[in-house]
C-alpha cells in the first residue's frame, strides 16, 4: 500500500505504436506519461521540483507556490499541494483549454487568468502570451512571497528525466533505443531523457521536434507563433536547452500532429493532446527513413480528456 497519491507517479508504461508504423523500417515505442495520476509528464517534474525545494529549504511550512503553466504542470503541482498542504496559484494564458484550469480548481488550485495578447484565441498560446503570463507571476512571487518552481529554469526539471525517464525507458527497452525523439517546451523532458540515454551508450540519436513555424531551436524562419502544440515551441531557447545532446532537429505541422493524436485514439487506442500527436508524427518520419528494425522511442505527453473542448476531437 502507498503512502499517498504520489507514490504513482512515474514507472509509466513503454507501448509499441505497431498499428500506427505499420509498413515502416523503424519501430516507434511511446512512454504513456498520461497514466500519471494528474495526466501528464508534468507530475513527474512537479514532485521534484517540491521536494528539491524542501530539502534545501527554499520551500517552508506555510508558503504558498506561484507557477506558470499551460495546464499540465500546474495540475502536477496541484495534486503535490494538495498532499503536502501547501497553497497554489497557477498562472496561466487565456488561450489554454478550459479542461485544464477546471481541473487545477478541483485539484484546490487558485487560478489566475491571463488576457492573450492581441485578444482571445482559444487553444493557440504563443510566445507573446507566454511573456504576459511570466510578468503577472514575477508579480505575484513579489507580493506573496512566495516560492516559485520556475519549471522553465529549475534543474529538478531535468534530474526528473534524467534520473527517472531515461532509465525508464532503457530499462524497459532492453537497452534498445536507438533515437529519441520529444518536442521541446522547458526543454526539461528532451534533455534529461538525453542525457540518460547517451551516458548508457553515445550512438543514441536525439532529434528534437519543433512547430513548423516556430523552429527557433534550428535557428529557422519563425512565421507564426500562435501555433496548436500547447506547451511546446514557444519560439525561444529555454534556459535548460543543452543542444550538445541533440543530433538534429525536426518539424510537425499543426495539421500532421492533430492527424496523428486521431489516429492514435483510432488505432492504437491511445487518447492524447496535441503535443503527444506531435511527438508520434515526428517519430514516425524518422522510422520512415532508417534502418530495418531501429527502435525510436517517444513520449505521449498527456490524456486526451484536456482537449474535449477544442477541435481536436471535434
Amino acid at each position: 500500500m502507498l503512502d499517498s497519491i504520489l507514490g504513482t507517479i512515474g514507472a509509466t508504461p513503454l507501448v509499441a505504436l505497431d498499428r500506427l508504423a505499420a509498413g515502416l523500417p523503424g519501430r516507434v515505442v511511446a512512454k504513456i506519461e498520461s497514466t500519471n495520476p494528474g495526466g501528464s509528464v508534468k507530475d513527474r517534474i512537479a514532485l521534484r521540483m517540491v521536494e528539491e525545494a524542501e530539502r534545501d529549504g527554499r520551500l517552508r511550512t506555510g508558503t504558498p507556490i506561484v507557477e506558470v503553466t499551460s495546464g499540465n504542470t500546474g495540475t502536477g503541482l496541484a495534486i503535490v499541494c494538495a498532499v503536502r498542504g501547501y497553497r497554489l496559484i497557477a498562472v496561466m494564458s487565456e488561450g489554454n483549454s478550459q479542461e485544464r484550469r477546471r481541473m487545477l480548481r478541483a485539484l484546490g488550485a487558485e487560478v489566475e487568468l491571463v488576457p492573450q495578447a492581441g485578444g482571445p484565441r482559444p487553444g493557440r498560446v504563443s510566445g507573446e502570451d507566454l511573456e504576459a503570463v511570466e510578468a503577472r507571476a514575477a508579480e505575484l512571487v513579489q507580493r506573496l512571497g512566495a516560492f516559485r518552481p520556475d519549471q522553465f529554469g529549475n534543474p529538478a526539471n531535468l534530474h526528473a528525466h534524467e534520473l527517472g525517464t531515461g532509465p525508464e525507458i532503457w530499462e524497459q527497452s532492453g537497452g534498445r533505443v536507438d533515437f529519441w525523439v520529444a518536442s521541446v517546451g522547458t526543454a526539461g523532458t528532451f534533455v534529461g531523457v538525453a542525457r540518460a540515454l547517451k551516458a548508457r551508450d553515445l550512438r543514441v540519436r536525439c532529434l528534437a521536434a519543433e512547430p513548423a513555424t516556430a523552429p527557433a531551436l534550428a535557428g529557422g524562419p519563425i512565421t507564426d507563433t500562435c501555433h496548436r502544440l500547447e506547451g511546446t515551441g514557444y519560439a525561444r531557447v529555454p534556459p535548460l536547452w543543452d543542444p550538445s545532446v541533440c543530433d538534429g532537429f525536426l518539424t510537425v505541422t499543426n495539421e500532421a500532429a492533430m492527424e496523428t493524436a486521431r489516429r492514435l485514439a483510432t488505432r492504437e487506442g491511445i487518447f492524447c493532446g496535441f503535443s503527444s500527436g506531435a511527438n508520434v508524427a515526428a517519430a514516425l518520419q524518422v522510422a520512415s527513413a532508417v534502418d530495418p528494425g531501429a527502435v525510436i522511442v517517444t513520449l505521449v505527453a498527456d490524456t486526451g480528456l484536456k482537449y474535449l473542448s477544442t477541435d481536436l476531437f471535434a
